[in-house]
């Protein structure tokens, strides 16, 4: 199937490496062109590099949690390529931790980063965006059910879940859809890291996907491949959803 992304523009954030990565791998894999964000100079030019460099994906440092990391973001992609269709919203994940183990520090600088930080990149896209464009949004199981030991996460990310489905019917009329994916246990450094604060990360590995359907932790390039097809016009009559990205994980419908 043609996924309509040849010469289409997209801006991903936190985009380096894991998830973000693998959504602009399968984009320019498909004729997209991407900037790609992250906190680390020296990994996304050299994750630019890897997908094929100027003529497919350029790299921005930049810090979701800065606010002008947003108009930096799109601006560059105006400039490189003429034009912007969408943009990926991924962050990394904010601290592991109990709600009693949790500074009041933490939880702000998890404020700023997950759900303000989102929300600025989103509010600058909305206002220049045209028709066909699409804001999608790297969420988390956490969205439907809580996740022990991330109690930031738990707290802010079904925040973000619903402010995007908010702007899934603010923008609709204009033409623009809103997308979130949910990601379950997917093989990246960040799970890599959840697992190992157990002292026995292949035992933990076990554990987890012990409870999974497809008995398995997900592949990066699977989640990218779900990512990568809801921004595309492939699905341009999909707005306003969440897909669980997660092997059959979340218990609920």
């Amino acid at each position: 199937m043609d996924l309509g992304l040849r010469d289409r523009v997209y801006v991903a954030t936190g985009a380096s490496r894991g998830l973000g990565l693998a959504t602009a791998e399968a984009l320019v894999a498909d004729g997209a062109r991407v900037v790609l964000s992250s906190r680390d100079a020296a990994a996304v030019e050299r994750a630019a590099a890897g997908l094929g460099g100027p003529a497919h994906a350029v790299g921005v440092a930049a810090d979701n949690a800065d606010p002008a990391a947003a108009e930096r973001l799109l601006a560059a992609a105006r400039e490189t390529y003429g034009r912007l269709d969408g943009v990926l919203v991924s962050v990394g994940g904010p601290p592991a931790g109990k709600l009693a183990d949790l500074t009041d520090e933490q939880w702000h600088q998890g404020f700023e980063a997950v759900l303000l930080g989102a929300v600025r990149l989103a509010r600058a896209a909305a206002a220049g965006l045209g028709e066909g464009g699409v804001i999608g949004f790297v969420l988390s199981g956490s969205v439907k059910e809580p996740l022990g030991g991330l109690d930031i996460s738990n707290g802010l990310r079904p925040g973000l879940a619903m402010i995007a489905k908010s702007l899934s019917r603010e923008l609709g009329p204009r033409g623009i859809r809103v997308v979130s994916l949910l990601p379950g246990r997917i093989e990246t450094d960040r799970v890599k890291e959840l697992d190992a604060l157990s002292g026995d990360p292949e035992a933990a590995k076990a554990r987890s996907s012990a409870t999974i359907p497809l008995r398995r932790y997900g592949r990066p390039e699977e989640f990218g491949r779900a990512a990568a097809f809801l921004l595309s016009p492939a699905a341009s009559y999909l707005t306003g959803v969440a897909l669980p990205v997660d092997g059959g994980a979340t218990h609920g419908v």
